[in-house]
């Protein structure tokens, strides 16, 4: 199975109670010990995993009503994950397992991914945290990635329940140091190859061969929150970097076709002293008038701690919004179901979405349009403008559509320009209200355009949905960091007293350490469409818009003798703009409502270039719950053989068809490119028509046994009459002469 194992569930209807108690253990059932030995499952522990504690006689229950069903076996809780050892996989034949991540099982749980831990006392559902006086009979566990656990300590020795329960508490609830993290512990004794260090290298040297103005050197002098290499204005002396550590610099993110570009500037910090606010006014005076100095364009500044969403909006937001996932039974699900869309409506979770696609379609406006740049600017510059650059750098280049390109969009908007991985995920433990999904946010926008463009992106929604999982798999650096310099200074040799070696670090790119080479084929989409190559024969007047923009853009023909940043361009109003703020640049609302609505309805009234600009449909309809990443673990929601998967497979199957009669028209002079993307398409075909489990949650939902939705919802039953008053009733007449 390609991803996480699920806790299956059954019966929609209310389970009898029990006739009969037992008093017997379920270890005195079994006479012959061999015979449970072989059917228990090894723990498999990963290079530099350690044991901490373990509890036999442990049943996990499967999510279904009142519990009444499980699986025996062990729990145990290592220094990287919470592991539960059954014999319920060997229900999976060879063929499923080959869709299995080969780090984490189906019933492991990485104690990075551990949100909540509730006890049940007495039937009642507490949380659990700290040191406990008495402890619960069941333990469930809340996952990140929104899986539910139930276990059952009931037939466990008080001894072990102790220690089980205190240890999964203290490992994921405690707080941690940084150096106390698996991922030093795997990194020491892990012996592969360092990819991520040689990426790294060839990233900056094709920044360094690109751009014009690059600044090299210690970060520690500028920021540390800064990459060692950053682009920023011809004109602007290094001095003025160094003055505020970075702060009220714009820095380069990304340039579009027709020159204009796209920067990031963090605040300065607030002070309450004149002098200083004097000092910081005059600085920010001669930057602005650095950018506005002919013959640049107009600058569009986008303020986006005052003016856009806050980090406790969607922290907020989204606490409500998984909350709606995190189901402990049958009922439960059904209970919400009658006001699930007045709950997921008031999360706001939704329309969080619809506010970002919108501000990167106004910025994209803005630079394609208008012919503007567009300065971002943020408190620290690594939150927001992380997210709303790669929004506008994946609806205008395409290069980012790709799954090469989509990869190095994250590691230098997001890895390399030093968003707080650490923080925003909470990794350490540390402080609760730092913890805000600012990434994920930008998967789920990023899926509602892989959702209504399909055909422009070569990578599918399982490889956001794993990439989504892989921020808790503490084997991979890429996201346990807040910033390049901290993980420098961390994994060097200075971090190791008695080391000399340096740490081998494992990138989260490299997916044959998850998958196996055909679930690979999965995050593949088979319906892209790749981008014709051009015949060699020139051709006059052609010309291809949204190239990839790495590079600064280049200066006009007729250029000044001072080269500048930006588009060199004349314009009559520059000179009435100069020494101004560029907060009072900005037009009007109703102007940009105008011009938005303008932009937005034009493109969406021709027929769409998948290989140029790509806007999203912003409606309330249009934006939709990613539902392969949300509701992947409710039974209760899959569309047995239906759903969007149904349509790609049925899909392939024409397509395969189609390849097979060009294949015959063909087959003296076959294409290379032609076999090659037969093979990719018959090999996902395949993966779809034999898979067992093809439902609409596909691939990651395990098909057992499902609930039929009640006639009434179980929050209604209380209102009917008792089954004794039902059985003293007399049975209604029913006179079938009619009939």
């Amino acid at each position: 199975m390609l991803g996480k194992g699920v806790v299956g569930g059954g019966g929609g209807t209310k389970a009898p109670k029990p006739s009969f108690v037992s008093y017997v253990r379920p270890e005195e059932i079994h006479t012959n010990e061999k015979e449970v030995t072989e059917k228990e499952a090894t723990l498999h522990l990963l290079p530099g995993e350690q044991l901490l504690c373990e509890a036999s006689t442990v049943l996990k229950y499967v999510q279904e009503d009142s519990c009444q069903r499980g699986v025996y076996g062990r729990l145990v809780c290592t220094d990287f994950k919470i592991a539960f050892l059954g014999d319920d996989e060997s229900a999976l034949d060879n063929y499923e397992t080959q869709f299995k991540n080969k780090v984490i099982g189906e019933n492991d749980i990485t104690l990075h991914c551990v949100d909540q831990i509730y006890g049940v006392f007495d039937e009642k559902k507490k949380t659990l945290f700290g040191q406990l006086k008495k402890y619960p009979e069941k333990l469930i566990i809340h996952c990140k990635d929104l899986r539910v656990f139930h276990f059952c300590l009931r037939y466990t020795k008080e001894e072990e329940v102790k220690r089980i329960v205190s240890g999964i508490i203290h490992h994921t609830q405690s707080p941690k140091l940084l150096k106390r993290l698996f991922l030093f512990s795997y990194a020491q004794n892990n012996t592969v190859k360092k990819l991520e260090k040689e990426k790294l290298a060839s990233t900056q040297k094709e920044i360094r061969n690109s751009c014009s103005s690059v600044l090299g050197t210690v970060p520690e002098l500028f920021s540390l929150r800064l990459p060692a290499y950053f682009v920023v204005p011809t004109p602007l002396p290094e001095e003025d970097v160094k003055r505020f550590q970075g702060h009220g610099i714009p820095i380069w993110c990304w340039s579009c076709h027709n020159g204009s570009a796209l920067l990031k500037m963090s605040a300065l910090p607030k002070e309450q002293d004149d002098g200083i606010l004097q000092i910081q006014k005059s600085f920010l005076d001669g930057i602005y008038k650095t950018i506005h100095r002919p013959p640049y364009e107009i600058v569009k500044t986008e303020d986006l701690s005052s003016n856009f969403l806050s980090l406790q909006e969607i922290q907020t937001a989204y606490c409500k919004f998984k909350q709606l996932f995190l189901i402990d039974n049958s009922t439960e699900f059904w209970d919400t179901d009658i006001k699930w869309f007045s709950l997921l409506e008031s999360s706001s979770w939704l329309d969080i979405i619809r506010r970002c696609l919108k501000k990167a379609i106004e910025i994209t406006e803005s630079l394609e349009a208008q012919n503007m740049n567009v300065l971002l600017l943020e408190e620290n510059a690594s939150d927001l403008c992380c997210l709303l650059s790669s929004l506008v750098q994946v609806m205008m280049d395409p290069h980012c559509r790709t799954r090469t390109g989509f990869q190095s969009l994250v590691q230098k908007e997001w890895v390399m320009g030093g968003h707080c991985f650490l923080d925003r995920c909470n990794h350490l433990r540390q402080n609760d209200k730092e913890e805000v999904p600012v990434f994920l946010l930008f998967l789920d926008c990023v899926w509602q355009l892989v959702h209504q463009h399909t055909p422009a992106f070569e990578f599918t929604e399982t490889y956001l949905t794993v990439l989504s999982d892989s921020l808790y798999i503490p084997i991979f650096s890429t996201f346990f960091f807040n910033s390049p310099h901290q993980k420098d200074t961390n994994m060097g040799r200075e971090s190791l007293d008695t080391q000399s070696k340096p740490l081998n670090l494992l990138t989260v790119w490299d997916w044959s350490v998850q998958f196996e080479p055909k679930a690979q084929t999965l995050l593949r989409n088979p319906l892209y469409a790749e981008k014709p190559k051009p015949d060699k024969g020139p051709r006059k007047g052609m010309r291809f818009k949204h190239q990839r923009q790495l590079s600064l853009p280049l200066t006009q023909s007729k250029s000044s003798p001072k080269r500048g940043f930006f588009r060199e361009e004349t314009d009559h109003l520059i000179k009435n703009l100069l020494g101004k703020r560029i907060s009072k640049l900005i037009n009007s609302s109703d102007e940009l409502q105008d011009s938005f609505r303008e932009f937005y309805d034009s493109w969406h009234s021709k027929p769409t270039d998948y290989h140029g600009l790509l806007l999203p449909h912003i409606e309330g309809p249009e934006i939709r719950v990613w539902a392969q990443r949300y509701l992947r673990w409710i039974p209760e929601a899959q569309i047995l053989g239906g759903g969007r998967m149904a349509v790609m497979s049925r899909l392939l199957e024409m397509m395969e068809e189609v390849q097979d009669l060009q294949e015959k028209i063909n087959e003296r002079h076959p294409s290379q490119a032609a076999l090659h993307a037969e093979t990719r398409h018959a090999e996902a075909s395949c993966l779809l028509r034999n898979s067992a489990r093809l439902s609409s949650l596909f691939p990651f939902a395990l098909l057992q046994r499902h609930s039929s939705k009640p006639v009434l919802p179980t929050s209604g039953w209380k209102a009917l009459e008792d089954e004794e008053d039902l059985a003293k009733r007399e049975d209604d007449f029913v006179d079938l002469g009619d009939v």
